[in-house]
């Protein structure tokens, strides 16, 4: 109910939670999976960056934070106004590049967002 998600401690580079607690999901499996969430889309004001739950098969409660064209674009401008020379994105293979016109659509939007 608190939308709080505790990761094992794991170290990586000194810092004491990590990627190496948690595993890569591609945006196509996301965007699949968010519709049938327990919770739908959850916004976190301070990360501002979209996240969902859900349960898996066996019971165990997961936590899922990614991010879609608003939160990328909301970093995008944070940049932009700061004057920064530019923004990486991580992983943008990740995107769905099928031919199905949903998918498209997603992936033509989250590259758009990247030039605000």
């Amino acid at each position: 109910q608190d939308h709080v998600c505790s990761l094992p401690k794991v170290p990586f580079r000194g810092a004491p939670c990590s990627d190496a607690a948690g595993s890569q999901v591609p945006y196509a499996t996301i965007m699949k999976q968010v519709n049938s969430s327990l919770s739908g889309v959850l916004w976190d004001e301070v990360q501002k960056a979209p996240f969902y739950e859900y349960k898996d098969s066996v019971g165990q409660f997961h936590q899922v934070w990614f991010d879609d064209p608003h939160s990328i674009s909301l970093k995008a401008a944070y940049v932009k106004s700061r004057g920064l020379r530019g923004i990486g994105m991580w992983n943008g293979n990740s995107l769905d590049y099928s031919r199905e016109a949903v998918a498209e659509q997603q992936t033509q939007a989250m590259w758009k967002a990247l030039t605000p």
